[in-house]
């Protein structure tokens, strides 16, 4: 199995830009001693509060930089709000810069808000995705490439570099609701999938959805499934249930105020509950958070739970959230990576 970090670049209270830089930077550098397979980064816009990452790709670049070993991972890039052949180029650039251990994410996002700070309608996104992933393939598989779109087109454009691995590096796409299931299945591409909105056991018909339209279009294996999930280790039981709660209880109450805010935004379907699902996160408890949301506990116990959905779900990796609301102080967030790397991962080595 894989296991991965799944890194916001958080500022945390009190914290300056240059310091959240400094303090992500050095967590880079820990999870590359300790042996971590990926560095995962997101893509978070107009959130000061929270992040300073912004550009993954830039910050994809200085990873590779000073890393040997460790790939990369964006998780990910907001294909509709990227001009496709900037993308395409950077893209690649780092392909290069990390000799191809850049894993390239990519997804929609689910917030409108983050669209009307680019001038973009929300209600484009799928459309635009389609459109700009298309571009990407033909850009980085020809030497020229032509395309006639509703919102780009191109006439005989050569994109370089071309990517340093072959044909291009591996795509995963962020999975939430049913029809990306579906279409990612037929299409083969692996998936992320998480947990923020709903719960561990809802992503068992989504995930069958998938395997079955992988299965239909004729595609090797069972389909590549990586879970984004908040992980907190630590030597106790009482530790790992204590430590984390208050970041992780504000994280949720403050992502269900954002999801409940953007219900009514342009683009935003009715049928995704946003106004329910964002009431049901600030009033969720803790138990039930530990119970269906999060994976914490002592290594024995944080194995036993991986090696559980690993069976149940199929995963073939893990996109672990140390920090998961920008509040654990920064040594336990170390400790946590380091018990991880050093008494989980082992267990999926044998």
């Amino acid at each position: 199995m894989e296991f991965g970090m799944f890194h916001e670049f958080q500022r945390m209270p009190g914290q300056s830009e240059a310091e959240a830089f400094t303090t992500s930077f050095e967590q880079v550098d820990a999870a590359e001693r300790s042996g971590l397979d990926v560095m995962w980064l997101a893509e978070l816009h107009s959130a000061p509060e929270r992040s300073v990452l912004s550009a993954p790709l830039n910050i994809a670049s200085a990873i590779a930089t000073r890393t040997k070993r460790m790939k990369v991972g964006i998780a990910v890039q907001v294909l509709p709000l990227c001009h496709p052949v900037r993308i395409a180029e950077e893209a690649t650039t780092v392909d290069h810069i990390s000799h191809g251990r850049l894993i390239m994410g990519i997804g929609r996002s689910g917030f409108p808000r983050t669209y009307q700070a680019y001038g973009i309608s929300y209600g484009e996104s799928r459309e635009r995705f389609v459109e700009v992933m298309e571009i990407l393939k033909r850009a980085w598989t020809q030497e020229r490439f032509s395309f006639d779109g509703k919102f780009y087109h191109f006439n005989n454009v050569c994109v370089t570099p071309k990517p340093y691995q072959s044909p291009y590096p591996e795509l995963r796409v962020a999975a939430n609701s049913p029809d990306t299931f579906e279409a990612a299945g037929t299409q083969g591409i692996p998936i992320f999938v998480a947990t923020r909105l709903g719960n561990l056991n809802e992503l068992v018909p989504n995930l069958q959805a998938y395997r079955t339209n992988w299965a239909a279009a004729g595609h090797p294996g069972n389909g590549k499934v990586f879970l984004r999930v908040p992980v907190y280790v630590a030597a106790t039981e009482a530790q790992a249930l204590a430590e984390p709660q208050e970041s992780i209880m504000y994280f949720y109450r403050y992502l269900g105020q954002r999801i409940e805010e953007s219900a009514t935004l342009e683009g935003a379907r009715a049928i995704e509950n946003r106004a329910e699902r964002g009431q049901r996160l600030q009033h969720i408890t803790w138990d039930e958070v530990v119970r269906s949301k999060v994976i914490v506990g002592t290594p024995a116990m944080v194995a036993d739970r991986l090696s559980q959905l690993q069976e149940e779900l199929g995963l073939s990796g893990i996109l672990a959230e140390l920090n998961c609301g920008m509040r654990i102080p920064p040594h336990r967030v170390m400790n946590s990576l380091e018990m991880m790397c050093e008494r989980v991962i082992p267990h999926f080595r044998k």
